[in-house]
């Protein structure tokens, strides 16, 4: 079974490898068939296009990541929270987080993004490696949710 402890590690260590650009640890992080994505909630903001991705197989999700993290601010960082698991199937686990994105402007800490990330990991060989990671940026308004649609 895999251990919530072990996903929580996984998952921080891929935020902190992104937002430091540390691009040789990267790869053993996802398997050989990997697939992310990435969009916001609306779908309705003038950066659309630099966020979506929906990228199969490890040698494409690193070179999206890649291309995606040049283009991004530094310092950047993500805040993995309430990192957990939500199904564990053995070697194959299901996971649900939030993310909080800031930047520095003009010297000091600013929210760049939040977001709901989900995913699946695996062990292969004894080591945990994403096989699914799937981003959610919030762009909505917030509002009541008595008053909004379920998600």
């Amino acid at each position: 079974m895999i251990q919530p402890a072990d996903v929580h590690e996984l998952v921080s260590h891929w935020w902190f490898a992104y937002d430091n650009a540390i691009y040789d640890e990267w790869a053993d992080m996802f398997t050989d068939d990997a697939h992310f994505t990435c969009r916001t909630d609306t779908g309705k903001t003038n950066y659309e296009e630099f966020v979506n991705a929906d990228v199969h197989g490890k040698a494409s999700v690193l070179a999206w990541q890649t291309e995606h993290r040049k283009g991004s601010p530094h310092p950047l960082r993500h805040g993995g929270e309430n990192v957990h698991i939500s199904t564990n199937r053995g070697d194959n686990a299901d996971f649900r987080s939030y993310i909080r994105v800031s930047q520095i402007i003009s010297g000091s800490p600013s929210d760049l993004s939040t977001a709901l990330v989900t995913g699946t990991v695996r062990l292969e060989g004894g080591v945990l490696r994403f096989s699914a990671l799937h981003t959610v940026l919030d762009t909505e308004e917030s509002g009541v949710i008595g008053e909004r649609k379920v998600f």
